[in-house]
């Protein structure tokens, strides 16, 4: 039987597995890597593939207002031109004169330290779930340094792009430790560029798209023309996209290349009505969050405050999760308005309109837009996942993958590998749910190193042909990862079993 601790994941104890195990490797590691960008290995692709078809099936498949679209990675750069994101998709970058490293301005931060009511400097620290006790620790170090007596008054933590002029010559690096080594903050554009075409001039530049949701609005009126869709409707979109971020960072949760899963839902114009929508959306993708693993308890909401809405924004409500290294973001539910489908029709010179019938009127549509990450997501699912227990005394790291999104959904064991009849039965069962679902076939070690050899890597149920099943009445043990309980069950049962335990 097994006993269950709490969930004791860091990202020490993360990333190492990830790579022992298959899920996510850095990419070309064996030149050294490149930072921001990763490949996912045989695990990997299959809990991405699952988040995907699980995000398509319920957001699109069972819903009647919503379509789907692939839209190309390479647009016209008009396109980044009335999305505002040539002029305004840019991150404060801050640069460290003497380790030449680079910062995010809003994600550096600093705080006066004073003892007894006189300054005595700055101290500086990177965002991160531990910066509070980080700044306290470095302000005491200061005080120890200076030997200054007296109470340290409490930090006050800002980010770097709110210190004033005369602060920044105090204010020290985070690399060096040292005072006036940091540039004033200043625009970066994140996007990559590219060129099209033989020729590389200012005619042929292009980009790589920054989101997938200027092209669901750049097609707004193909999908209008061609789905035989009516407000209120969606248009949904899996795709990649690339942002040159300035400290990519904790793992894949900020990366330069990664997998968005977004939707564009159009709705009327009235003031009344979008709130509606967008409390609607929410709790829709609260509940999906639910339905694939991940626990109410470690998600929360976020409300964007006015002065920090984005240009295109009427409300942005996070939905976050609460990560080994401090709350993050795991999905924005933005309401637009109108913005996106009106510069686009501005700059293409093409109506953006649409004729409601039952309204007998036409107008641009507002639209909702939740967007997610697959990556963030499959973070996420990893870190719901982990846990450690003891089975008979002996710890054991298990991954409670919710049999949806679980990369194998079962595993088939002969007892012994050296007995043809078990083998041949295994192989005979593995073959059979292998036309269904992603199975895996073991017959290597003892049985209960390879029970724990799946439960680390996910594997919801273990599936054991034994002699009993040769010479008695055909039936096979069926293991359950999380409890270790075991019960016999007819090879029939198991399919009806697994059929209801994956799809529900």
């Amino acid at each position: 039987m097994s006993e269950s601790t709490p969930n004791p994941l860091s990202m020490e104890t993360l990333v190492p597995l990830c790579k022992r195990r298959g899920f996510i490797f850095q990419s070309s590691e064996i030149y050294g890597g490149i930072n921001g960008f990763y490949d996912y290995g045989p695990l990997g692709v299959e809990l991405r593939k699952n988040i995907k078809d699980a995000w398509w099936r319920d957001m699109v498949q069972k819903r009647e207002d919503i379509v789907g679209l692939d839209a190309s990675i390479i647009m016209h750069p008009n396109v980044w031109k009335a999305s505002g994101h040539i002029d305004q998709f840019t991150d404060p970058m801050v640069d460290c004169r003497e380790s030449k490293l680079r910062y995010r301005a809003d994600q550096l931060f600093f705080s006066p330290v004073a003892v007894d009511g006189e300054s005595i400097g700055y101290v500086s620290v990177m965002e991160g779930a531990g910066m509070e006790e980080e700044a306290i620790e470095k302000a005491e170090t200061l005080k120890r340094k200076l030997a200054k007596q007296g109470n340290l008054a409490p930090l006050e933590l800002k980010d770097y792009t709110e210190a004033k002029e005369e602060e920044r010559a105090l204010i020290p690096s985070p690399a060096t430790g040292k005072p006036g080594c940091l540039t004033a903050p200043r625009d970066f554009n994140m996007m990559f560029k590219t060129y099209v075409g033989a020729l590389q001039d200012d005619s042929s530049v292009a980009y790589l798209r920054p989101e997938t949701a200027q092209g669901i609005f750049a097609n707004f009126k193909n999908i209008v023309d061609t789905g035989r869709v009516k407000v209120p409707f969606g248009i949904a979109q899996i795709g990649k996209a690339f942002r040159n971020e300035i400290t990519p960072r904790n793992f894949i949760f900020r990366s330069r290349e990664f997998e968005q899963l977004e939707i564009e839902y159009f709705i009327p114009p009235d003031d009344d009505l979008w709130p509606k929508y967008h409390r609607e959306w929410i709790d829709t993708r609260l509940a999906w969050f639910e339905s694939i693993g991940i626990p109410r308890s470690r998600l929360s909401e976020d409300v964007h405050p006015a002065e920090k809405l984005s240009h295109y924004s009427r409300a942005t409500t996070d939905i976050s999760f609460q990560f080994p290294f401090g709350v993050q973001e795991l999905e924005g539910i933005a309401a637009r308005g109108d913005y996106d489908l009106k510069q686009h029709q501005e700059f293409s010179g093409k109506s953006m309109e649409y004729f409601d019938e039952s309204r007998r009127e036409r107008y641009v549509p507002h639209v909702i837009e939740p967007s997610l990450g697959v990556d963030r997501t499959l973070l996420a699912l990893l870190c719901s996942a982990y846990d450690e227990d003891e089975i008979d005394g002996e710890k054991r790291v298990v991954l409670r993958f919710h049999p949806r999104v679980a990369p194998y959904k079962a595993a088939v064991f002969p007892l012994l590998k050296n007995k043809p009849p078990l083998v041949e039965k295994a192989r005979e069962i593995f073959h059979s749910l292998q036309r269904r679902w992603n199975i895996f076939y073991d017959a290597s070690g003892a049985i209960g190193r390879r029970y724990r050899r799946q439960d680390e890597i996910g594997t919801p149920f273990g599936i054991t042909v034994d002699f009993d099943t040769i010479e008695k009445d055909g039936t096979v043990t069926l293991r359950d990862r999380d409890t270790t309980k075991q019960e016999r069950m007819s090879v029939e049962d198991v399919t009806a079993f697994l059929e209801e335990k994956i799809e529900g």
